[in-house]
C-alpha cells in the first residue's frame, strides 16, 4: 500500500485521484484517522500544514507518518503543491527533511511536475504553462508570492543542505539511467526534471521501491502506474442532488470560474468581512439570503482580486481576515447541509479545509474526476454530502458551473 501525506485538503484530493486513475483503490482521510483501514491499495492523509508554522507542519506530518507506518505501507509519498507554494523557510523543505530522517531515506527524489495541470520542471526551473514560475500569476500570490523559478535554489534555502538535479537528459535516457544517477548522487535531495507524462512514468518505475518520494500529483501517478492496473476502479456512486458552491480562493483561475457563474446568472451572495467582521453574523446573513431566494445551485463566495484581498488584509489583518472567512464558511456549509444540500463544491485549499472540519468529515472514497485532479468524494458518513474540493488553480472556466449543475 502507498501512503501519502498531503499538506492541504485540495492537494490531497489531487494526489488521491492520481493514484486512483492508475488503478489503485484509494481512500482519503482528513487529518490523522483513528479507525483501522478498509481494504485499499492507497491511502491519503490530508493535513492543513501548508500555511502552518514549520514546527507545526513537521509535527503533524510525523504523526501522519507514524499512523501510516503502523499500517505497514510500503512507500510514503509527501505531496505538496505543483506551484511549490512555500517561503524561504518552508514548509516543503522542513517536512521533507523530517520524513527523510524518520524513514532513513537517502537520497530522496522529488519534483512538482504535473503536466496535466501545465506544471513542468526543466533544468531545475518550474514552469506554469509557458511561463517561468516567477513570471506567472503566482508571483503575486497574496500569501506565498513565488518570485524564484529555480527550485534547486528554493529548496536549498529551506533545507540548508545540498540539493542535486536529475537532468532531463537523464530522465529521457530511461529508468536504468535514473537509477544509476540516484546511486551516484552525493546530495540527499534530488529534484527531477520532467516535462511529459512519459517522464513521470520513467521516474515512477525507477522509484517504485524507494521508501520516500515527494512532489505534486504527477509523480504519484507515475508511482501508481508502476504497480496499478492502469484502469480506475468502478465507482459506486453518481453525483446527484441539490448543489451549492462555496468559493474562497483568490487564484486567477477561480476568479474566472466565479465570473462564469455570475455571467450565467447563477444566484450569488458575496461575503464581506470588512462590512461584517463577525463570522457568525456573516454566516447568518448568507444563510438568510439562501432561505429567501430558494436558490438552485447558488454561489456563496469571498473570492476577490489580489488588490482587493490586500485591502481587506490591511484593514483586518492577514490572520484575522482568514479566521473570519474560514469560520463563516464552515458555518455556512453546516447550514446548507441542514437545508438539504447533497453536493457541496468548494474552491480553495483553506476554504475546503474549513468546510471539511466544520462538517466533521473523517474521510471517504475517491470517485470520478469533474476535472483533472478534482474528484468527487463520497464521505464514509452517509449524512454528509458528496464533496468536490477544488484547488484554486485547477479546472477550466466552467468547472464550478458544470459541477453544480443538474446531476453532474
Amino acid at each position: 500500500m502507498i501512503g501519502a501525506i498531503a499538506d492541504d485538503v485540495t492537494g490531497a484530493t489531487d494526489v488521491a485521484v492520481a493514484l486512483r486513475r492508475n488503478g489503485l483503490r484509494t481512500l482519503l482521510y482528513f487529518g490523522v484517522p483513528e479507525p483501522d483501514l478498509p481494504a485499499a491499495e492507497a491511502v491519503v492523509v490530508a493535513l492543513t500544514s501548508r500555511m502552518a508554522p514549520a514546527a507545526t507542519a513537521v509535527a503533524d506530518s510525523l504523526r501522519a507518518l507514524k499512523w501510516l507506518r503502523a499500517r505497514q505501507v510500503r512507500q510514503v509519498y509527501f505531496k505538496y503543491c505543483s506551484t511549490f507554494d512555500s517561503t524561504s523557510d518552508g514548509n516543503i523543505g522542513p517536512v521533507l527533511a523530517a520524513l527523510a530522517t524518520a524513514l532513513d531515506a537517502d537520497p530522496v527524489v522529488t519534483t512538482p511536475s504535473s503536466p496535466r495541470h501545465g506544471r513542468t520542471q526543466y533544468r531545475g526551473h518550474l514552469f506554469v504553462g509557458d511561463q517561468l514560475l516567477a513570471d506567472s500569476p503566482m508571483r503575486e500570490h497574496p500569501v506565498t508570492p513565488m518570485r524564484e523559478s529555480n527550485l534547486v535554489h528554493l529548496l536549498h534555502a529551506q533545507l540548508h543542505q545540498p540539493v542535486g538535479l536529475l537532468t532531463h537528459d537523464t530522465v529521457r535516457a530511461g529508468e536504468t539511467a535514473v537509477r544509476q544517477a540516484i546511486q551516484q548522487a552525493t546530495a540527499r535531495y534530488l529534484l527531477a526534471d520532467a516535462t511529459t507524462e512519459e517522464d513521470l512514468l520513467v521516474l515512477g518505475r525507477a522509484l517504485a521501491n524507494a521508501p520516500l518520494v515527494a512532489g505534486a500529483a504527477g509523480l504519484a501517478g507515475g508511482l501508481a502506474a508502476a504497480t496499478g492496473s492502469g484502469r480506475p476502479p468502478e465507482d459506486d456512486f453518481h453525483p446527484s442532488g441539490p448543489a451549492a458552491v462555496l468559493s474562497g480562493s483568490c487564484s486567477a483561475r477561480t476568479l474566472e470560474q466565479v465570473a462564469e457563474l455570475l455571467r450565467q446568472g447563477r444566484p450569488a451572495h458575496r461575503l464581506d468581512p470588512v462590512a461584517l467582521p463577525d463570522p457568525e453574523a456573516l454566516a447568518a446573513r448568507a444563510l438568510a439570503w439562501f432561505d429567501s431566494t430558494g436558490a438552485d445551485g447558488p454561489l456563496i463566495y469571498s473570492s476577490m482580486s489580489p488588490a482587493e484581498l490586500r485591502q481587506v488584509q490591511d484593514i483586518l489583518g492577514v490572520a484575522n481576515s482568514a479566521r473570519i472567512l474560514e469560520r463563516a464558511t464552515g458555518l455556512i456549509a453546516l447550514g446548507l447541509v441542514e437545508r438539504g444540500i447533497r453536493r457541496l463544491i468548494t474552491a480553495g485549499g483553506e476554504t475546503s479545509g474549513a468546510v471539511v472540519a466544520a462538517l466533521g468529515v473523517r474521510g471517504g472514497a475517491v470517485g470520478t474526476e469533474a476535472a483533472p485532479g478534482v474528484p468527487w468524494i463520497k464521505p464514509v458518513d452517509p449524512a454528509h454530502p458528496l464533496l468536490l474540493l477544488k484547488s484554486g488553480n485547477f479546472g477550466g472556466p466552467e468547472l464550478l458551473a458544470t459541477a453544480s449543475g443538474p446531476d453532474s
